[in-house]
């Protein structure tokens, strides 16, 4: 993070925007979901809350009592009403002073200007938009687009054509609030994309009406369901959504899963020169997601796609705040695999970038 939200000159910070920050370092270091959750469920409670009741509540202690208030929680928000940057944020801070990732990719990480793939508590995120939207600016993105699932993912809370018009609406009063469009910690200005992660149906149509598509800025295409079909019926499947022409990037095109706690999945199985040709031909960006678990497309497919002639997007998926730094991860993987930075749509100006995404 280039500067660690909420922090004032001499050190001393608000309360929730502390325990904001402890969830963004914890969500980085992908602690627990319910660790993280209790920080912001704290943050969310104090900041509804007159900061005079907040200080006299924390130094008469009544705050333990309230629910949803913990003994650490309750402790970060005492030692910040005392002036004081939380002993807990303070170590957050200094063991995450490094980069996620090692050695390569630093030169391209520097050269990212946005991220294309992002979930909020309207689909199946854990974080409102304002927060993933705030957090993107601090890290210094140009640009970070909004892309909650389609309706057909209703375990993700997948959004129906009424529900994606109405963030649309959202999205465009955010863009238009001047302390929000101000910049971002690079000096440059910020705005959020509006977008859509939509399902691949089994037919290879897309999961959303039309009409709304053509009001996006960025449409990423993925396939979410019946991952295991054969060869021939999953490439028919994904060249069928990547010739749609509302498509712009083509999401963790394999569905592996390596790592993590939703267990291991193997790649689906599909002419993989085929879908990159086809990627290539119809300008789609093939995705690299830089989410630790899916490490996807593998190295091998990554080489396939640079071959094919294809664009890249290095995008974070993220899910919450803190995990929109995992962009370090895919610029290490690009980096690794020898992926040229004009290659990447993420590294291009946000002018250049709706250019590509309108067919321009």
């Amino acid at each position: 993070m280039n500067k660690p939200a909420g922090s004032g000159e001499d050190g001393q910070m608000d309360a929730a925007d502390a325990l904001n920050e402890i969830a963004y370092w914890l969500e980085r270091g992908r602690a627990a979901t319910f660790k993280v959750q209790a920080f912001r469920k704290a943050a969310d409670i104090i900041s509804r809350m007159d900061p005079g009741e907040v200080e006299a509540r924390a130094r008469d202690g009544r705050l333990k009592s309230m629910k949803g208030i913990g003994d650490r929680t309750y402790q970060v928000i005492r030692q910040a009403v005392d002036g004081a940057v939380p002993d807990y944020l303070e170590d957050l801070r200094q063991r995450n002073a490094g980069p996620l990732a090692e050695g390569a990719g630093g030169e391209l990480h520097a050269a990212l200007r946005g991220d294309l793939h992002s979930h909020s508590d309207w689909s199946d995120g854990g974080s409102p938009i304002s927060l993933m939207a705030g957090t993107a600016r601090l890290l210094g993105h140009e640009y970070l687009a909004l892309t909650d699932h389609s309706p057909n993912l209703k375990i993700a809370n997948g959004l129906s054509a009424e529900r994606l018009t109405e963030q649309l609406g959202v999205v465009a009063a955010m863009n238009s609030d001047a302390p929000h469009a101000a910049g971002t910690a690079n000096g440059k200005a910020f705005r959020l994309l509006t977008g859509i992660e939509v399902d691949i149906l089994e037919t290879g149509e897309l999961d959303q009406e039309p009409e709304l598509l053509d009001r996006l800025d960025i449409v990423v295409a993925s396939v979410h369901s019946k991952l295991r079909s054969d060869r021939a019926t999953m490439t028919e499947r994904m060249l069928k959504g990547i010739r749609d022409p509302h498509t712009n990037v083509l999401g963790h095109c394999t569905g592996r899963l390596v790592e993590g706690s939703r267990g291991t999945r193997p790649p689906s199985e599909f002419d993989a020169r085929r879908v990159f040709e086809a990627c290539a031909e119809h300008n789609v960006a093939v995705e690299i997601n830089s989410r630790p678990e899916r490490q996807d497309p593998p190295d091998e497919l990554i080489r396939l796609a640079l071959d094919a002639g294809c664009l890249f997007s290095i995008d974070s998926d993220a899910h919450a705040p803190g995990q929109l730094d995992f962009l370090q991860y895919g610029a290490e993987r690009a980096t690794l695999n020898n992926v040229p930075a004009e290659r990447i749509v993420t590294t291009w100006p946000l002018a250049k970038l709706l250019d590509w995404s309108s067919g321009s």
